[in-house]
């Protein structure tokens, strides 16, 4: 079996070490005449016999039918084991501007990465073969990164304007992995798992070598590091049907992506990723509208926490005796929630001025909610479990559950009550 490779255009291997010397030059438009192939679409596939000539041919015939610059498709086959090569190989053959590679481990990060390390297009992109994205959004995709306007863009089903056509159980599955990205990596990206993407490929150099995973959780990571470094990502809302034939493992998938999550968050957290490499010389404040590193920010917040639970429990103290343990606590834990909500808002998430102001209090009621829950049900548990206990116990108990109720409230703040003040970089459409 032949394999089709290409090698890397010279002077352009790139590593972490050598691309942390500098940082990224302006962006500018493409010209409008441009001889080589302005656009390379990978298309990663493992075992797909059955829709990989369909994608191909369909995908051919939509980028010479509408797009208006010269274009070049690459199959990138990890690893199959049914006939996926031989079709890769023939239809490379008959379709102008068609190609293919073969590589011997699974993995579709180590097929894009592979692909569009090798590419010599200006820009990249991607997608799945079952076509579950309409072609149709694809030239508003590319487009930001031909003008110069954006340095990576991605398909979004979880916008505005967006039209999904999937089951309850891979909704709610996206819905909560995204929330989970903007609740502990504070993402202001709305989709990261579309399989529609693409890059400029001067942005390309400097993030492949920062990304370590091969598989699945590649695409994150990627976005993740590039809105960190403040590169601007446009989103794409898509019309978007749901393959009833997907073989992915959801659970092992999931697993995978949140060790995936941790990994990267230390990894930030510790400040070990060459992020002013990927910041643009345009003489802007590049760190002006990055979301915030997770340590300093929850710093503030734990000062914020520590300040509102001794309020809150001083405050408890002074009611018990007139009001008793429930009544006290939930109009300390009312007090405290305002106090808390106002602090941080104005400390821990930078916010200013009036705007927003009486939304962002009801919001934090909400939370409230959930720590009230929280802390009555301990002092509920207490008295049932110890009818007779030194009263004393009382507040080491609403200590304890007080840590509980932090992390869930700081969770909530982040992706839910002051989603705004960590997404400013992220253009496009926001999420629904």
């Amino acid at each position: 079996m032949r394999t089709a490779k290409r090698p890397a255009p010279a002077g352009r291997r790139t590593t972490a070490a050598s691309a942390a010397r500098e940082t990224l030059p302006r962006r500018a438009p493409l010209p409008p005449h441009h001889p080589d192939p302005v656009l390379e679409v990978v298309v990663p596939v493992h075992n797909e016999e059955n829709d990989l000539e369909r994608c191909v041919r369909r995908l051919h015939a939509h980028l010479a039918g509408t797009f208006p610059y010269p274009f070049r498709i690459t199959v990138a086959d990890n690893a199959s084991t049914d006939r996926t090569p031989l079709i890769a190989e023939r239809l490379a053959g008959e379709l102008p501007g068609t190609g293919w590679l073969r590589l011997a481990e699974r993995g579709r990060g180590r097929a894009l990465h592979t692909a569009w390390s090798r590419s010599p297009a200006p820009v990249l992109a991607y997608l799945d073969v079952d076509l579950s994205t309409d072609l149709a959004a694809l030239l508003p995709l590319v487009a930001p990164l031909i003008s110069g306007h954006s340095d990576i863009a991605i398909g979004t089903r979880l916008a505005r304007g967006s039209r999904v056509v999937r089951g309850p159980r891979r909704e709610i599955i996206s819905r909560c992995y995204n929330g989970l990205l903007r609740g502990t990596l504070a993402v202001g990206f709305t989709d990261a798992q579309c399989g529609f993407k693409a890059v400029r490929r001067d942005v390309a150099e400097r993030l492949l070598p920062l990304v370590e995973d091969r598989e699945w959780f590649f695409d994150t990571e990627l976005l993740v590091i590039a809105e960190r470094a403040g590169l601007r990502i446009h989103e794409v809302p898509v019309d978007w049907v749901d393959d009833p034939d997907s073989r992915v493992d959801i659970l092992a998938t999931a697993l995978a992506d949140l060790r995936g999550m941790a990994r990267l968050g230390r990894a930030l957290t510790r400040g070990r990723l060459p992020l002013a490499a990927l910041h643009r010389a345009e003489g802007l404040d590049a760190a002006a509208g990055l979301p915030p590193a997770l340590l300093p920010q929850l710093l503030r917040f734990a000062a914020v926490g520590a300040a509102s639970t001794l309020f809150h429990l001083l405050l408890f103290l002074a009611l018990r005796p007139a009001a008793g343990a429930q009544a006290a606590n939930a109009l300390a834990l009312l007090a405290a929630a305002v106090a808390n909500t106002a602090a941080n808002r104005r400390l821990t998430f930078g916010v200013r001025g009036r705007g927003g102001a009486l939304r962002h209090q009801l919001k934090g009621l909400a939370a409230f909610l959930a720590g009230l829950a929280l802390t009555s049900g301990s002092l509920a548990v207490l008295h049932r479990a110890a009818p007779g206990a030194d009263p004393r116990v009382e507040p080491l108990t609403l200590v304890a559950a007080n840590l509980a109720a932090t992390l869930l409230r700081f969770l909530l703040l982040r992706a839910w009550v002051f989603p705004g003040h960590r997404a400013r970089r992220t253009t496009g459409s926001s999420a629904s």
